[in-house]
């Protein structure tokens, strides 16, 4: 039988994707452990019952009132007044937002870099879009020094710089100055990209890079409504930008690409922001209690501004993963050797992995 002509580093490479193994206590993928609250989802209700009724026409594929809500919610939750509804993009999931961004400015002949270990996902977005990918190392404690971000800009030449603040899996959110360095250095050269992913999450008294948008107008900020917002399975992402930049996203953009039940779900959880979000300080509580924990067992921590905690250094990560599935618990294998990441659950959850860790570690003794 005749091979199908498919490119060669699709062949080769495996689907993106965490397991998903059908056990007790699942802290793997950094969901919110609350399902919305039932009020809110009485209110998706509503609205997707009225999109329903026009399910026969294309939904608006600029999505105004979905814009000028994530306006409002980014003003009230970073405190920037300078927002405007045509500085707003939303696509299905910030996966989508990245997607468009390399489509735009990414490309044959071109590269993006960012600085490892960081989302698993960002070399596949550039080999979608046929982007070189060329990645920078942060220093031996996760951080990013700045001196050296813009060396490595100089080196390998990318149009597009992807920063992670939190980082993922480390946790790590970067200094406005750290970016603003960068986002200097490479005015003319590149769009820089920091993604917020996590952004709800970091300790209070620490700023967005949304405040730096009014002075770079090659900067973008990318957010979810996965993680904070618990909301993972309606798949809405949105990014912060000069409005010049968003046009360049619409016009890569698939005709009608947010659907009216996407728009409407998502306009339905906004509408509830302070309740969504109502969870957000707890959860942030619970990492730091986390944090001590592991740290209290005599594992070394990152300091996280995420909803996740990355833990090493471990001789056999692997075994030690197996160990707590073994258990019924499941985290991820991600990042460096010898390190694991665990997501913040509800109590119970954490304290299921809490205990399967120790009982683990005095196995291993």
């Amino acid at each position: 039988m005749a091979r199908l002509p498919v490119r060669e580093e699709i062949a080769a490479a495996e689907p993106y994707g965490a397991p998903q193994p059908p056990v007790p206590v699942r802290l793997n993928v950094n969901e919110n452990p609350y399902a919305p609250p039932p009020q809110v989802v009485e209110s998706i209700i509503r609205r997707v019952r009225r999109a329903a009724g026009q399910l026969n026409r294309y939904p608006d594929r600029d999505f105004g009132e979905l814009r000028s809500a994530l306006t409002d919610y980014l003003i009230r939750e970073s405190c920037v007044a300078d927002l405007r509804p045509e500085m707003i993009w939303a696509a299905n999931g910030s996966n989508e937002v990245m997607l468009h961004i390399l489509q735009a400015f990414g490309g044959p002949g071109r590269a993006v870099s960012a600085f490892e270990p960081t989302y698993s996902m960002y070399p596949e977005y550039a080999r979608d879009t046929f982007t070189d990918w060329r990645p920078g190392r942060l220093e031996a404690d996760f951080t990013l020094d700045a001196g050296h971000a813009i060396g490595h800009v100089k080196r390998a030449g990318p149009t597009v710089v992807l920063l992670a603040s939190p980082n993922n899996p480390t946790g790590r959110s970067l200094p406005l100055t750290t970016i603003d360095a960068i986002a200097r250095h490479v005015e003319g050269q590149a769009i820089v990209v920091v993604d917020e992913a996590y952004g709800e999450f970091r300790r209070p008294g620490r700023p967005s890079a949304l405040e730096l948008l009014s002075q770079h107008r090659h900067l973008a900020v990318v957010r979810t409504m996965s993680k904070a917002f618990a909301a993972a399975g309606a798949r809405l992402g949105y990014l912060a930008g000069d409005p010049e930049l968003v046009g360049y996203l619409r016009t890569v953009r698939l005709p009608y690409h947010l659907s009216s039940i996407t728009q409407a779900t998502a306009l339905a959880a906004l509408d509830h922001a302070g309740l969504m979000l109502g969870a957000v300080a707890e959860l942030r509580e619970r990492r730091d209690r986390l944090a001590a924990a592991l740290a209290a067992m005599g594992f070394e921590v990152v300091e996280s501004d995420a909803n996740f905690v990355m833990f090493g250094r471990l001789a056999d990560r692997h075994g030690v993963w197996e160990r707590l599935l073994a258990r019924g618990v499941l985290i991820r294998e991600v990042g460096p050797p010898g390190w694991l990441r665990v997501s913040v659950g509800a109590e119970a959850e954490t304290l299921a992995f809490l205990r399967a860790l120790a009982e683990i570690r005095k196995e291993l003794e």
